[in-house]
């Protein structure tokens, strides 16, 4: 197997699951209880929220632990807004977030609250001027993630922060792809609210955290007990918590050596797909991009059929989120980029992971070409492009950025 799916999740690495074992099994108390067992596991957790904070630079006391990302996101778009109401209830978004932000928005927007949709480029970016120019006296959020889940491209949160403090608006990003794969300082940022996820770093499924400045205020998405200061009610998961921990302060110690690795394999790819297969696009920034995502276009051929056929070939890849698998429509993320339909639904994303290698890229690009090539014997389309009857829209040797 070739596992190129790492942007939807990656496997627990060995020493975080040794990390974790003993809470399972040895240390179980429960840090909210008051004997002397359970300050075994409360120390743990204080020790661990100590550690994702300093990779960050925030301090301790403004991670609180979530049971992932989507609850994250969840928690830092509903808290700010129904907590500051009398102040405004505007929010602003882009048309290329995770479907756990997007569908906050929309949800908040069919509840009495206005949000602005903020247009991206064909690289995959929001427009400053835009966003500059939609803020509004009531505008109370902007939400925009880090670095876009399919496509890679890292968004211009430094510059967002500058302009968001200016106008005393918070600014809240999901960085659940961005952790541990690029540097991140929420403060020089001028970050207010940050979701981070573990399994995309070789943490366990089932833990995250929002990063909460000092001083802002949102309302608890969960109420029930007193755990996370008062503000996420609900048992901590200790192993989670403790494995999460161990897994960014790998990622962090190799983070320079596995982005160099990651880029050259991920450029090595591109370069050779897009000389070998024509009607090749390449999606999204190729400067501002994460070390690791590849997301290309195939036209004249079905996305869905092509991932069966990479899945006989033990090649496991995505057309996009893993939370849309499935779905019949084309990518909201590329058509808001302006990716023609035709191109969208032919899209794979191919995500890279400490493990692989060049050699893993030379069969990924054979079996690639093959799958593509007998795709395109079914095509009417095809046929009628290489007759002179239709024209290709994707470039015939290589991507568009």
């Amino acid at each position: 197997m070739i596992y190129l799916d790492h942007a939807a999740t990656s496997g627990v690495c060995p020493e975080v699951m040794e990390e974790m074992i003993p809470y399972f099994t040895k240390y179980y108390g429960n840090p909210s209880s008051v004997y002397g067992f359970s300050d075994i596991s409360k120390k743990a957790v204080k020790k661990s929220r100590a550690l994702l904070a300093d990779v960050i630079g925030a301090m301790p006391e403004e991670i609180y632990f979530t049971s992932g990302g989507s609850e994250s996101d969840n928690w830092a778009i509903q808290g700010v807004m129904t907590a500051g109401q009398k102040k405004g209830k505007h929010l602003m978004t882009s048309k290329i977030e995770h479907h756990a932000v997007e569908r906050t928005c929309a949800f908040l927007e069919k509840n009495g609250y206005d949000v602005t949709w903020l247009d991206v480029g064909e690289d995959g970016r929001i427009r400053m001027p835009q966003l500059e120019r939609e803020i509004r006296p009531d505008t109370r959020l902007v939400s925009v993630m880090m670095a876009n889940n399919e496509t890679g491209t890292i968004q211009p949160i430094a510059e967002i922060g500058r302009l968001t403090r200016s106008r005393g608006i918070l600014l809240h990003t999901d960085a659940v792809q961005a952790f541990c794969q690029i540097p991140i300082q929420v403060n020089a940022m001028k970050v207010d609210l940050l979701s981070a996820s573990a399994h995309k770093i070789g943490g366990p499924k089932g833990i995250g955290f929002l990063y909460i400045r000092r001083g802002v205020t949102l309302e608890p998405l969960i109420h029930g007990g007193g755990q996370e200061r008062g503000m996420r009610a609900g048992t901590e998961f200790v192993p989670g918590i403790v494995g999460f921990a161990k897994a960014a302060q790998l990622a962090e110690k190799k983070r320079r050596e596995q982005t160099r690795k990651k880029q050259m394999l991920r450029d090595y790819l591109i370069e050779r797909v897009v000389r070998a297969i024509p009607y090749t696009r390449v999606n999204g920034s190729r400067r501002y991009r994460l070390p690791g995502n590849v997301n290309l276009s195939f036209q004249f051929v079905d996305g869905g059929a092509l991932l069966r056929m990479l899945d006989m070939e033990g090649i496991c890849a995505s057309a996009g989120s893993a939370c849309s698998s499935g779905q019949s429509k084309p990518s909201h993320v590329l058509t808001a980029m302006g990716v023609p339909k035709e191109l969208a639904y032919g899209s794979l994303r191919l995500t890279l992971g400490e493990e692989n290698t060049k050699e893993e890229m030379d069969v990924v690009v054979e079996k690639l070409t093959n799958i593509v090539g007998q795709l395109r014997e079914y095509s009417s389309e095809y046929r009628q492009m290489i007759s002179g009857k239709k024209e290709g829209i994707a470039p015939r040797r290589k991507g568009s950025l």
